[in-house]
């Protein structure tokens, strides 16, 4: 299971298969992913929130929704909310969260929804380097005058992140490094990815977000429940890539404020044209 597999199969079918097994990777720590890393996202969905007009009545579907945070704050919004993700345990705490939305297991290459019928769809971290496709059927089931908002990781030098990626990169086969490092340079090509696809940009721009732990156990339990972990732990074991992480976080981790990793987002609007 990685996101690489969306990159490297082009056929429909292998496709499905990779998505499939994407949700079973996120999916495996579902509630250390929902309670103890995704909130690192906030000030991004509320950024991108504002930057969209997203308020009362607005239709909104959130691709890759995860565990539904992203969903629950359009939702106080007064938005109508539907998500979509490959994982059914992330969905199930996404239902929970927000019990009036409509939350599907399902294939962003393949949006099981009507055409036209939402005012905007967003994708935080969630559409990458080479998944035109679900940009496609984005622009599908967006309305003539919808919007589109996206975040992606920002550079390098301002992902605070590196450490553990690099990490993950050294305990990953070596397909799924790579693929890892163009997944990481979404930015550089997204732009090129909404304009092939029928999408006109509007707004560009960064956003800081932190990741927050109060000990090094916590931030490894964390990490460990990111998809991007998945590959590393099946080729080296739970434990040794927990031990691995142990000494990657421990320099980031001071004593009186606990552990406290910052990145840059990408972000970016874009509508139908």
């Amino acid at each position: 299971m990685t996101e690489q597999m969306f990159t490297e199969q082009p056929d429909s079918e292998a496709r499905r298969h990779a998505w499939v097994e994407a949700g079973t990777g996120w999916g495996a720590r579902a509630t250390q992913w929902a309670y103890l890393f995704e909130p690192y996202a906030l000030p991004a969905n509320h950024l991108l929130f504002d930057a969209l007009g997203l308020g009362e009545g607005t239709a909104h579907l959130d691709i890759a929704c995860g565990s539904g945070l992203a969903a629950s704050l359009a939702t106080r919004r007064g938005a109508s909310v539907s998500g979509l993700d490959a994982s059914a345990n992330l969905i199930d705490i996404a239902r929970a969260r927000t019990p009036g939305g409509d939350f599907r297991v399902g294939d962003m290459f393949d949006l099981p929804f009507e055409d036209d019928c939402f005012d905007v769809v967003t994708s935080f971290n969630g559409i990458w380097n080479g998944c035109d496709e679900a940009l496609r059927e984005t622009h599908r089931v967006l309305t003539a005058d919808g919007q589109l908002g996206m975040t992606y990781w920002g550079p390098f030098e301002r992902m605070g992140l590196l450490p553990y990626f690099a990490k993950i990169i050294e305990l990953s086969p070596e397909s799924h490094g790579s693929s890892t490092i163009e997944l990481g340079e979404t930015g550089d090509v997204v732009n090129a990815m909404l304009e092939r696809t029928g999408f006109e940009v509007q707004r560009r721009g960064t956003v800081e977000v932190t990741n927050e732990w109060p000990d090094i156990e916590t931030a490894v339990c964390a990490l460990a429940s990111a998809g991007p972990s998945i590959p590393a732990i099946e080729a080296v074991g739970y434990d040794v890539f927990c031990e691995a992480l142990h000494d990657v976080v421990t320099p980031l981790h001071n004593p009186g404020t606990g552990v406290r990793i910052s990145s840059d987002l990408g972000w970016i609007t874009a509508r139908p044209v």
